[in-house]
């Protein structure tokens, strides 16, 4: 399960739902469930890898089976339920998708098949939905004080880092490395690093603790 910016936890079942293929739910803090999806062989079946929240908000993720090729397909759907189909597997790119797609700081989703491709054993492949580039803080969490390394890409030239709208004190270690502590007064939220092309904000809201 993953817990999304809106304080949902989401999450896949393999197998369950009308057509026996698998279903997509949340459920909030007070353990409401609510589910989201009755997966096809249509739209997918057997969504073994979970989900993942990108930038945009939106969930996405992928299921073993079903779509027009029968081979598996990578979806996206909504905190409200709303669902669609990014992608169905042909076996020529891959068939099999088991593993959890993950998004990279430029913004692509990437992932692997466990079959399929040239020699029928898989394929690594990268899905570009035009989403922004952002910049992602290890650890997401800390007290004031705490140090954070901040990961992205093309963090050269950095002219600023806050949480949550206060200042930072940071160092550009590379290109797509930044090391900085958590400053005195910052409250929960995102983290913002501004580049020479722009400003960059985290995937994840960083939790003050302490």
């Amino acid at each position: 399960m993953i817990q999304g910016n809106d304080g949902y936890l989401y999450a896949t079942t393999f197998t369950g739902g009308p057509s026996k293929n698998g279903t997509a739910f949340k459920i909030s803090s007070e353990h409401k469930l609510t589910k989201l999806h009755d997966f096809s062989r249509h739209d997918g079946t057997s969504p073994y890898g979970g989900l993942i929240e990108a930038t945009d908000g939106n969930f996405y993720g992928v299921a073993v089976g079903g779509g027009s090729h029968q081979a598996g397909t990578i979806y996206r759907i909504t905190a409200g339920g709303s669902f669609s189909v990014l992608h169905n597997f042909d076996n020529n790119d891959g068939s099999l998708p088991y593993t959890t797609l993950l998004q990279h700081t430029d913004g692509k989703l990437y992932g692997t098949t466990s079959s399929g491709g040239s020699h029928n054993g898989g394929v690594f492949y990268s899905l570009d939905m035009g989403l922004a580039p952002f910049v992602e803080s290890l650890p997401m969490s800390g007290k004031v004080g705490a140090n954070v390394i901040i990961l992205g890409t093309k963090l050269t030239g950095t002219t600023a880092v806050s949480f949550n709208g206060t200042a930072a004190t940071f160092t550009v270690v590379s290109s797509t490395e930044i090391t900085t502590t958590v400053p005195s007064g910052a409250t929960t939220g995102f983290v913002t690093v501004t580049t020479p092309s722009g400003k960059l904000k985290s995937n994840k809201k960083f939790r003050i603790t302490g």
